[in-house]
């Protein structure tokens, strides 16, 4: 009885350690598959705050409560089902779809360069009077989802490139522990952003100097805040969307732009000693960079010039 304990015993043990090296092997999945994403991540945290431009500052919170619930609803029911059945019975349609996302990434940032460069404007913008707010917020809402379900579809593809775990439980686990993670993040974030000038405002009010100089910084920076983070947004959409496209192509075959980037960075590693990292890093994200805006304004061009389509969410 007691050697048959100390089996059983044993038995659990191994179990145990089993379970803890899968769940360990699920979080570093999850951990490269979200860093993989970041870029995305950036432009989609970004492109947020501009959906409640315009609004009641009393409606911006239930708002990006709103998209959060259908950020979940895009990443969780909609694209981890996909996302599975994709991995385990057409694993070959994931670089070509990937190379669809990242084609949409250069397009969108193309477009917000040109549009900054003068060009024209796609799309409802939010100069435009608002005569019915409900429904005004409604589309905000609305459109906002669908933008999520493209970043989304493009996160979710990102990861599960990056996931090498062969169990579809375990890839479905990892999916979803970087959906959940990332729209927390995104969207905690910003919320943070949305309610920064109300803090500030809040603080500027308070009888306490340091407060009321805490304040007037908080207002003073939302403005260039919003800024930067359009501008970032802008080139983290032309860096994935181009990375990602060149490193489709190698993998179908054409190896040829993609080793011309990776030339340029080995060179400048070469060449600049003990800041060789980051700056290898920084041309091959800027040239990514360039090969995605140019691949966006021939999409632009061809979309807006030759086919006559643009945008019917409001512009941001």
């Amino acid at each position: 009885m007691p050697g048959g304990l100390v089996a059983l015993l044993d038995d659990v043990s191994i179990i145990a350690r089993t379970a803890a090296a899968s769940i360990d092997d699920i979080g570093v999945a999850a951990s490269k598959a979200g860093t993989k994403a970041a870029g995305v991540v950036i432009d989609d945290a970004a492109v947020t705050p501009s959906y409640v431009t315009g609004l009641s500052p009393a409606r911006e919170l239930p708002i990006i409560w709103s998209i959060t619930k259908g950020s979940f609803r895009n990443k969780l029911l909609i694209l981890l089902p996909g996302a599975l059945l994709l991995s385990e019975f057409l694993p070959w349609a994931i670089i070509p779809i990937l190379m669809l996302g990242g084609a949409y990434l250069c397009y969108e940032g193309a477009e917000k360069v040109i549009e900054k460069l003068g060009g024209a404007k796609h799309g409802k913008t939010v100069e435009d009077p608002i005569t019915d707010p409900v429904a005004f917020e409604k589309q905000r809402i609305a459109g906002a989802i669908r933008t999520d379900l493209i970043l989304s579809a493009e996160i979710m593809a990102i990861a599960l490139n990056e996931i090498d775990l062969d169990d579809i439980f375990q890839r479905g686990i990892a999916l979803a522990a970087v959906a959940i993670a990332i729209t927390i993040v995104v969207y905690g974030a910003v919320a943070l952003i949305v309610k920064m000038d109300d803090v500030g405002l809040h603080l500027a009010q308070r009888s306490s100097v340091a407060a009321q100089n805490i304040g007037k910084l908080l207002l003073a920076a939302m403005p260039k805040l919003l800024i930067a983070l359009s501008f970032i947004g802008t080139i983290a959409m032309l860096w994935v969307g181009g990375g990602i496209i060149l490193h489709g192509l190698k993998e179908l075959g054409i190896e040829g732009p993609e080793h011309a980037v990776e030339l340029a960075q080995h060179a400048v590693e070469g060449a600049t000693g003990a800041l060789s990292g980051i700056l290898g890093w920084l041309t091959f994200a800027s040239l990514s960079a360039i090969a995605g805006l140019v691949l966006g304004a021939i999409l632009v061009f061809i979309l807006h010039k030759v086919f006559k389509m643009g945008h019917e969410e409001v512009a941001h």
